[in-house]
Parts: structure tokens; C-alpha cells; sequence
């Protein structure tokens, strides 16, 4: 007869007791704030001095963020922007890794090392990207100055700009796909990649016949865990290097969730967006889990 270890609570309130604190918790920090957020988003909230007042608008916010030209160019930087991150984190942590796995003098330093970004906090990472784009002072245009004989203007440029925003998120982020892809890279049955090797499989045919597909779990769990990031963790970055600007070419919804909402006090718009930024990463994930799981090959 099989044993059911499960544990059994003879009168349902010691297990609601047990439960409390965490339900209250969850209650305060993170259902409460939820509706919160979803009712102010059908309101125009207008602040004078201690007293706000709330005008029932119903979808007009929702009708905003997606005709106004302003908020429909954060959407489109939204997306150009996590999607250029999530690329450039997976490929070059899953480079970085193949290349951290390769049997030399050093490798634990190596790695290290390029675990070493993760640990900072995106604002060091702004900070730091800061300096080294700086038009006079950074040491990038030192360098490009010395060799190529130019100084780009990197934050006064709407392109440059956007592209020194994504390099900082992805240089703050790869370390996490590192670790993440050297474990997996460690863990490969060595047993397929030597019967692909005396069959005469060169390193690219080995690399993306055998190896990719064996990495694909990994890339599935990477691929949603850098989503959210790109969508919720980058707004130090942003706020610290450019501010949003120039002209609105680095603002994307978390950002401008924070300007609507604390700098210009349109906190109905900032509801909404949020909103909309919740109900996207969901079905982003959502998309992801449908079909990019169907790619996905468990097991040696």
C-alpha cells in the first residue's frame, strides 16, 4: 500500500494561522497595490496641495497610450529596446559561456570575471557606462579619437544614445546567461558530442546540431527570465545615462511609468500603463511558453 506523506491538518485552523502572515503580506505588498493600480487607470487623477481629485474617464488612458504619437513611439521603444536586449544577452552569454568552458590555465578567473558585471546594481552599471561615453572625458571616445580620428556625440545622438542604453543592460545582464549556460554546457552527455566527433562532425556541426538543441531548456528558461528583465529592471539605467531623451529615443514604458507618474503626477496614465506593460510581459510570456516550448528538447 502506498504511503501519503503529505502533511494533514486535523482542524483547518492551524493551517490558516500558518498561512496568515504570509497571506497578509501578500495582501499589503502585492494584491492591494494590483487592483489599486487596475481601478486608478480608468480615472484622470489631478493633485492640488494634500487633496486629489478623481475623474472617472473610463478607457480614455487606455485610448491615449495607444493613439497618442507620444506614448505609441514608448511602445515602439519598448519593444525595439527589449527585444535588441534579450538578443544580445543570449548570444553573447551563450558565446562567453562556450568559450568560458574550454579547458585552459585560468578558466576560474576567466569566469569570474565574467560573472563580475552581474553582481553590480544597474545603477553602478549606468554610472559606468556613463563615464566611458562621456563626449569628452569617456574613455570609448578617447580611444575612437586616438585611432579613428572621431568623437561621437553618443548622448546627445537619438541612435547612439538608444545604443549605448542597450549595451549597458546587456553588459549588466550576460553574466546571469553565463552562469546559467556554463552549468548547462557542464552538464552535456559527453557520451553524444564524442560519437559526434569520431563520426567526423566538425565544431560548427557539433556546436548547432547537438549542442544547441541539448541547450534548449536552458535557452527557453533564459530567453523569459531576460524578457522580464528588459521590461522591468532596466529603468536605473535609463533614468542615470539618458533620461529618457534625447527626444524621447531611449523612453520606454517603465520609464515613462515613473515620469507620469512622479514628475508629472498623471498618476491615471501611469496606471494604465502599467497595466498595459503587465498585461503585455504576460502575454509575451504566455506566447513564449505556447510556442517556444514546442522547440524545446528535455532529456539527453
Amino acid at each position: 500500500m502506498e504511503r501519503d506523506d503529505r502533511a494533514v491538518f486535523r482542524r483547518p485552523v492551524m493551517a490558516w494561522a500558518l498561512l496568515l502572515p504570509t497571506l497578509v503580506i501578500l495582501s499589503l505588498f502585492l494584491y492591494y497595490p494590483t487592483i489599486q493600480t487596475f481601478l486608478l487607470s480608468f480615472y484622470q487623477v489631478n493633485f492640488a496641495l494634500i487633496f486629489a481629485d478623481k475623474i472617472f474617464v473610463g478607457l480614455e488612458n487606455y485610448k491615449t497610450v495607444f493613439t497618442d504619437p507620444v506614448y505609441r513611439r514608448v511602445l515602439l521603444n519598448t519593444l525595439l529596446f527589449s527585444g535588441s536586449v534579450v538578443a544580445l544577452s543570449l548570444v553573447t552569454g551563450l558565446a562567453l559561456a562556450v568559450l568560458a568552458n574550454q579547458k585552459v590555465r585560468g578558466a576560474r578567473v576567466y569566469r569570474l570575471l565574467l560573472i563580475w558585471p552581474y553582481a553590480l546594481s544597474p545603477a553602478v552599471a549606468g554610472v559606468i557606462f556613463l563615464f566611458l561615453f562621456n563626449p569628452q572625458a569617456g574613455v570609448v571616445n578617447y580611444v575612437l579619437g586616438e585611432v579613428f580620428g572621431v568623437r561621437p556625440d553618443w548622448l546627445t545622438d537619438p541612435r547612439l544614445a538608444f545604443l549605448v542604453v542597450v549595451l549597458t543592460a546587456v553588459w549588466k545582464n550576460v553574466g546571469y546567461n553565463v552562469v546559467f549556460y556554463l552549468a548547462a554546457l557542464q552538464n552535456l552527455p559527453g557520451e553524444v558530442l564524442e560519437a559526434a566527433l569520431v563520426d567526423g562532425a566538425t565544431p560548427w556541426q557539433r556546436f548547432f546540431r547537438i549542442t544547441l538543441p541539448l541547450l534548449s531548456p536552458m535557452t527557453f528558461f533564459l530567453l523569459v527570465m531576460n524578457s522580464i528583465y528588459a521590461f522591468f529592471d532596466t529603468f536605473a539605467i535609463i533614468d542615470l545615462i539618458t533620461r529618457g531623451g534625447p527626444n524621447g529615443a531611449t523612453n520606454t514604458l517603465i520609464y515613462s511609468i515613473y515620469r507620469d507618474g512622479f514628475e508629472f503626477f498623471n498618476t491615471g496614465m501611469a496606471a494604465a500603463q502599467s497595466v498595459v506593460l503587465f498585461v503585455g510581459v504576460v502575454l509575451l510570456t504566455m506566447v513564449q511558453f505556447r510556442f517556444g516550448e514546442r522547440r524545446v528538447h528535455y532529456g539527453g
